[in-house]
């Protein structure tokens, strides 16, 4: 098991990043979203919250040059599922699952982002909590190698998670030109603290020239009651 502290903060660069497990006291499912940038348009960005999920906002709306790629819903909640991407397919998920399709089934229409060279994977994650009973999955769709032609699809789900345990996973292994995807299963790593140390740590942990936004939140495995922090670079 890796340290998630030590993990983000030996790369300057891992994107996007998706973190689900379970909080050390066993008593709440755990997942965390962060975005980083290198461009002005990227930068230029904050979470705000939007019902019961977040989006993305320009932080100076003049200075937004191209939206496509990083204007989305991060996290939409479907009943007891709560969904984390880094990207528009959240709303697929959610759209394929209200009409009674798997996670798995409602990627299938998706790929990953057209930025060539980069060709960035589409990082997914869904919660699922019901009547004290959590279960959560993973999914990561990339070029075959850095081939556009061939999409490669993994979705890794994760029955009875451990207590004081998660999984990372990121759209890139580091900095780079273009920028290597991510390589293999999602890290294993451990959930340490409540929700105001663990939001902590991530965002100290993240590159500080690069970093710009950070969700976290905890939902309560006995009731679905949930808490959220947002922190953004952009004030």
């Amino acid at each position: 098991m890796l340290s998630l502290e030590t993990e983000l903060k030996g790369n300057s660069y891992p994107g996007r990043g998706i973190v689900i497990g379970k909080s050390k006291d066993g008593q709440y499912a755990v997942t965390a979203y962060f975005i980083m940038g290198r461009s002005e348009n990227s930068r230029n960005r904050i979470f705000v919250e939007d019902g019961e999920g977040i989006r993305t906002q320009a932080f100076d709306p003049s200075k937004m040059s191209d939206p496509s790629l990083i204007i989305y819903a991060p996290v939409r909640v479907l009943g007891n599922k709560t969904i984390v991407t880094n990207g528009d397919q959240t709303d697929t998920i959610y759209e394929g699952m209200d009409k009674q399709q798997t996670f798995e089934q409602s990627l299938r229409t998706r790929e990953f982002e057209p930025d060539a060279p980069n060709y960035t994977p589409r990082i997914s994650g869904i919660l699922h909590v019901e009547q004290g009973t959590y279960n959560y999955a993973m999914s990561i769709l990339k070029s075959r190698n850095g081939n556009p032609q061939a999409c490669s699809r993994y979705t890794f789900a994760y029955e009875a998670p451990l207590d004081g345990q998660g999984h990372l996973i990121h759209t890139y292994m580091g900095d780079g030109d273009p920028l290597p995807s991510f390589e293999g299963e999602p890290k294993l790593v451990g959930i340490e603290g409540g929700i105001d140390d663990f939001s902590k740590m991530l965002w100290q942990s993240l590159d500080e020239e690069n970093k710009v936004s950070l969700f976290v939140r905890y939902i309560e495995i006995a009731t679905g009651a949930y808490e959220t922090r947002i922190i953004n670079k952009n004030q």
